[in-house]
């Protein structure tokens, strides 16, 4: 990274929150401005959202804009930013250039069609089929909890095009549009009364040949982009003294007469792990910053899902009797009024951490095998075609 790079992407940063009043501008418009800057990934070309230098870059963007209390891009289309933008970036250039603003303005919310009621952490397990059809794919299966299901209107979605292979090759990835005949989105209820996840049913939905990003049967290699990048993402370490530990020390100074000394200590503890969470991030980022992501990205995913349950374990603890009260289990939009229903509401939320974007047992295999080098697990359908493969 050089001063002139730090410079040029600080200018930039500067002169958006100079002529955009954040809190008078439509966010639309203000996010507008931001991929016409180039700071919605400072990385990306020049023309589309960025400005050609090094990701690790993106950092002093996003500084500016939070410092002027403006919007981040990332804040309301988090998988459009973080998995869709680069992967149509690598794998479909003329795609990119159609999609990537409104993705930007957050006009158009993404999601991600991976897993299945039959494939959730072994992704490569998938069953929903893409037959050609003409200048057409034609689409029938499931997909299940998609994030933002409900309010996107494309989806990065993974199919079986040749079930006659392995199951790591016979797959083919699209984009899909969430609005084509055919798809039937389902909200799922969760623990916390929210549906942020649906199941997604697709009969005879048509998606044209233009839309397939992949070679026929090559998908897994566009899927370990996108899954790189959601690792990454949802691993980003907070600012220091952010995030769920910010939640847990708040609380403490909050509640003094529930204070004991073997509660301190814990937090005490739990800080020291969110501190060197971030630090790892950091170092992350910065060997990241001259190339794409890849499996150490697991690192901070697995890392972050496990202090963020344990965190708001904590906090469940400190409330004592009053941590099992809950406002609703209604559908609501942010967190409800008052400290004790928020912590109550992220507690149960967090249960979903160690699942979400692969399970911790995933990210420990994919750091044992793929970055410290250790024998791989054994494999039960190992030469196995698709078909040959017990499901279920």
């Amino acid at each position: 990274m050089s001063d002139v790079d730090i410079d040029r992407v600080r200018a930039a940063a500067e002169a958006v929150v100079a002529e955009y009043d954040w809190a008078t501008t439509p966010r639309q418009t203000f996010l507008d401005a931001c991929y016409r800057a180039g700071l919605c990934w400072v990385n990306f070309p020049v023309g589309l959202g960025g400005l050609g230098v090094s990701r690790g870059l993106q950092s002093v963007a996003d500084g500016v804009l939070r410092q002027a209390g403006g919007w981040l891009p990332t804040d309301d289309n988090a998988i459009g930013y973080g998995m869709a933008a680069p992967t149509l970036l690598e794998h479909a250039p003329e795609l990119a250039e159609r999609l990537l603003r409104p993705l930007a303005t957050t006009e158009h919310i993404w999601c991600q069609l991976f897993s299945e009621p039959g494939a959730g952490s072994d992704v490569a397990s998938l069953a929903t089929s893409a037959v050609r059809d003409g200048d057409d794919w034609v689409i029938n299966g499931q997909k299940v909890w998609t994030s933002l299901g409900l309010e996107a209107r494309y989806g990065l979605l993974l199919a079986r095009t040749d079930p006659n292979v392995r199951k790591h090759v016979g797959m083919t990835f699209f984009v899909i549009d969430m609005e084509w005949q055919g798809v039937e989105i389902r909200p799922l209820r969760h623990m916390t009364g929210d549906s942020e996840f649906c199941e997604v049913h697709l009969a005879d939905v048509r998606i044209p040949d233009s839309h397939r990003i992949s070679a026929v049967g090559k998908g897994w290699g566009v899927a370990i982009t996108t899954l790189m990048n959601e690792r990454v993402s949802i691993g980003a370490a907070p600012a220091r003294g952010a995030g769920s530990i910010a939640d847990a020390v708040e609380l403490w100074a909050g509640y003094p007469e529930n204070r004991t000394a073997v509660l301190r200590d814990r937090l005490a503890r739990l800080w020291i792990r969110a501190e060197g969470q971030r630090l790892t991030g950091m170092r992350s980022s910065a060997s990241a910053a001259s190339s794409e992501p890849g499996p150490i990205g697991s690192i901070g995913k697995l890392v972050a899902a496990e202090i963020n349950q344990e965190v708001y374990e904590w906090c469940m603890e400190f409330l004592g009797p009053v941590g099992i009260l809950y406002d609703t289990y209604d559908d609501f939009e942010g967190y409800a009024a008052g400290p004790e229903a928020s912590l109550q509401r992220r507690f149960l939320r967090s249960r979903a951490n160690t699942i979400e974007g692969g399970t911790s047992e995933i990210m420990r295999n994919i750091l044992g095998e793929r970055v410290l080098g250790l024998p791989a697990d054994l494999r039960a359908d190992a030469g196995l075609t698709w078909k040959e493969t017990r499901r279920g």
